[in-house]
Formats: C-alpha cells, sequence, structure tokens
C-alpha cells in the first residue's frame, strides 16, 4: 500500500493541479439569475413569465420577474442592461432598439383588437378619426401600436384615454369613450367580455395582409365565424385581423447557453395552438423585427447541442466550455497513467533486488569470517527474514518474494553447516 500512494499519489497530485490550473483558463460559467421583463400582473407577459420561472427554476436558474408598464419600457430595459430578457410586443421597435435587443424568435400572436359601440358606423381603424379612443397609457404595447397605425391610416383622434384592459373595456361599455383597443391574446378576459357584448362590435382589418408585408413582426390572422361562441354565432363572420408578433428580446451580450435554454424552454410553452393560430407555430425564427441571435439561428437548425441531449444543463454547459482543455490534458495524463504501473513494478522489484544483494553479501560474510562472524550473520540472516515476511506486496508478486525466502533459508541452511563444520 505505501508504494503504491508513493507511485500514485504523485501522479493524482499532477492531475489535480493540471485540473485546477485548466479551470483558471475555461470560459466563465453563464449566470444563474436572469432578470426578466414582463408585464403588469394582470397581464398575460406576467402569467408566462411566470411560466418561464418554473420550467427555468428546474435548471438552477432563478427569474426575477420585473412588472414594466409595457413593451416600450421593456426595450428601455433591456437597452440599459437591467433587464436580461423580455417579452415584445412586435412591430414598435426603434432603430436603438434593434442596436442593442436581439431576438430568439417570435413567441406568440397577440390580434391588434378595435372595439367600438355597435352604434357606430365606424368600418375601418382608419375611420375612428375625432373618436375617443382607450388605448393604453403611454409605454404600452398597445400605446404604440396603436399610435403606429395611426400613422399608417392618417387621422387624429379628439382624445387618447390611458385605460387599458378591463378597466378601458368597462369604459367602452358604459360609453365613457367611442373606441377601445388592445393588443392582446385572444383568451384575455376583457376580450371575450367585448366580443360577447351585445352592444360592441369589432372592427376587421381589411389591409391585414398587406401591413404584414411591411413588417415581419406583424401577421395576418383570421379569427373565424362562430369560433368564440359556436351557439350564438360569435362571430358572425370571418374578421381579418393584423397581429403583433411577440417575440422573446435579450440583451445582445447574453451568455449563449442561456440563450439555448430559454428557446428550449419556450417550445412547451407557447407550440400549443389558440383560436387564431395553429399549433406548432410557435416559436419561429421568421416573425420578428429584430435580428436573431446566432445561437438562436444555430438552435433553429440544430436543435440542443449534442451533449444538452445527454447531460443536464449544468453538466452540458461545463463539458462545452471546458473540453477545447479537457481534450489536450487527457492527452497529457493518457501517457502519466500508463507510466504509472511500470513505475510501481519497478518500486516492487526493485526492493527484492536490494534485499538479495544482501542476502549475497550476508553470504559472502559468512563464508569467509570466523564463527563469531557467522553466528552475526545468521542473527541477520533471521532478522532479514523477518523483515521480507513483514512486507504487503500485490499476489502478482507473492512467487518473487516466496523465493527470496526460500533463498534466505537456504543461505542460512549453509552458512549453519559451515559453522559446524569449523568447529569438528
Amino acid at each position: 500500500m505505501t508504494d503504491a500512494l508513493k507511485v500514485y499519489g504523485p501522479l493524482a497530485a499532477i492531475i489535480l493541479i493540471l485540473l485546477i490550473i485548466t479551470m483558471r483558463f475555461i470560459a466563465p460559467p453563464p449566470p444563474m439569475e436572469l432578470r426578466f421583463a414582463a408585464g403588469g400582473v394582470d397581464g398575460q407577459y406576467f402569467q408566462l413569465a411566470q411560466q418561464y420561472a418554473d420550467a427555468l427554476e428546474q435548471h438552477g436558474i432563478t427569474l426575477d420577474v420585473l412588472e414594466p408598464a409595457g413593451t416600450v419600457e421593456n426595450y428601455a430595459l433591456l437597452r440599459d442592461g437591467e433587464a436580461d430578457v423580455a417579452l415584445l410586443q412586435g412591430g414598435i421597435a426603434t432603430d436603438a432598439d434593434r442596436e442593442a435587443v436581439q431576438s430568439l424568435g417570435g413567441v406568440l400572436a397577440e390580434p391588434f383588437w378595435i372595439f367600438v359601440r355597435s352604434d357606430r358606423s365606424a368600418r375601418d381603424f382608419g375611420d375612428l378619426s375625432g373618436a375617443t379612443i382607450a388605448a393604453g397609457p403611454t409605454g404600452s404595447g398597445t400605446r404604440a401600436m396603436t399610435e403606429r397605425l395611426q400613422r399608417e391610416w392618417g387621422g387624429q383622434w379628439s382624445e387618447v384615454s390611458p385605460l387599458s384592459g378591463g378597466a378601458a373595456a368597462s369604459a367602452l361599455i358604459n360609453g365613457q369613450v367611442d373606441a377601445a383597443v388592445f393588443t392582446a391574446s385572444v383568451d384575455a378576459s376583457y376580450v371575450r367580455q367585448l366580443l360577447n357584448s351585445e352592444t360592441i362590435r369589432l372592427i376587421g382589418v381589411r389591409r391585414a395582409n398587406g401591413l404584414a408585408m411591411r413588417d415581419a413582426a406583424l401577421a395576418p390572422v383570421t379569427l373565424y365565424e362562430g369560433v368564440v361562441d359556436m351557439n350564438r354565432n360569435i362571430p358572425n363572420r370571418n374578421t381579418s385581423l393584423i397581429a403583433a408578433i411577440a417575440q422573446l428580446g435579450v440583451r445582445e451580450d447574453l451568455h449563449p447557453a442561456l440563450q439555448a435554454v430559454l428557446l428550449e424552454t419556450a417550445e412547451p410553452i407557447h407550440d400549443g395552438g389558440t383560436m387564431i393560430t395553429p399549433g406548432g407555430t410557435f416559436p419561429d425564427a421568421t416573425q420578428t423585427d429584430l435580428s436573431l441571435s446566432s445561437e438562436a439561428r444555430r438552435y433553429y437548425r440544430k436543435g440542443p447541442t449534442f451533449l444538452r441531449r445527454y447531460f443536464s444543463f449544468g453538466w452540458a454547459n461545463f463539458l462545452e466550455r471546458a473540453w477545447v482543455f479537457l481534450i489536450p490534458l487527457i492527452t497529457l495524463m493518457i501517457p502519466l497513467v500508463q507510466m504509472a504501473p511500470p513505475v510501481y513494478r519497478w518500486r516492487i522489484r526493485r526492493k527484492i533486488y536490494i534485499w538479495y544483494n544482501d542476502l549475497h553479501e550476508l553470504e559472502r560474510r559468512g563464508f569467509d569470517g570466523n564463527d563469531a562472524e557467522r553466528q552475526s550473520v545468521l542473527a541477520d540472516l533471521q532478522k532479514l527474514q523477518h523483515e521480507v515476511g513483514q512486507v504487503d506486496v500485490p499476489v502478482s508478486y507473492n512467487d518473487e518474494l516466496y523465493h527470496l525466502r526460500s533463498h534466505i533459508n537456504f543461505v542460512e541452511a549453509l552458512i549453519a553447516r559451515q559453522s559446524i563444520r569449523a568447529t569438528t
């Protein structure tokens, strides 16, 4: 055991030192905490962010969900480095946003709903000129989308109310505003409320296809007749809508491994179908008005990395960072490991050879010396026999050890006979 420790102990120490040196040159691991800019607690973005938080927690990643007023503020948080990832409504990115933010792809179609009171004759968005319209607070995605479409159609409203969500729906039903617009899922409670109201009418977007051709982050969708309520036939006709494609936006310096795990998480969250999009539509690499990150491009082509398919996020990320250094390290360790058994065998045999050398010297002394010297040699032979008998060697070396012990007995017998002859 002592010889094994003397051989394999230094080898283990060398390997440990090499590993420590290698670790110093490996790229740092990604942070395990992300700041996710979503939206108000009563909005769909916040609910989706909670799903991301639950899924990422299984990978050991903590998600800090932020609650800004809307997409405009989400962009600002990403630009200023105060958020790492955000859900962003499509179609409202500025040039500054495109320079600082990259996309992981479209994840959700959010129709731009235009509701008016039934007694108004408006047939298109441009017909709302001069109306009082609830379009959400400044900084919200709905407000930005409304202002953009206003520029497309022209016209001016008499007043824009900052009401949004359920408050805007109630104001429209109660006649406090002439129209209300929302960028929201068909499952939003206030959208369902207005679709089912007998005093409220949904305006379609006749030129939705043309709008979508002008912006990759917009898509034409159709709310088919009866899809909301087949019994009451709501809506009572196929209605063309324009949808903003919500996308997953990230800072351009976000670690690639985190981008990949976000995309991996996004698939089960967003690939289900809705009343306006079939299952498997999202995530989508094409429906975005931001540049797709290089990691997102790779992921859409090839999926998770080879190591990620077989290891957890933490181990896969470590191995992907370390392989550049581990391969030469392993190459260096192979000859070291191969060298250890021959060195170990050499140490064992060297010890036996030294004992043989001692035995030869004792034999010479016994034959050349006087009786007193021979008695001393016999005592030394007994000590040598005892010393050899205490040695623990691998089983494969027992034959050599027992040969040595038999040779010690043989020399001891020769010296004893020589001593008897000398006295007679």
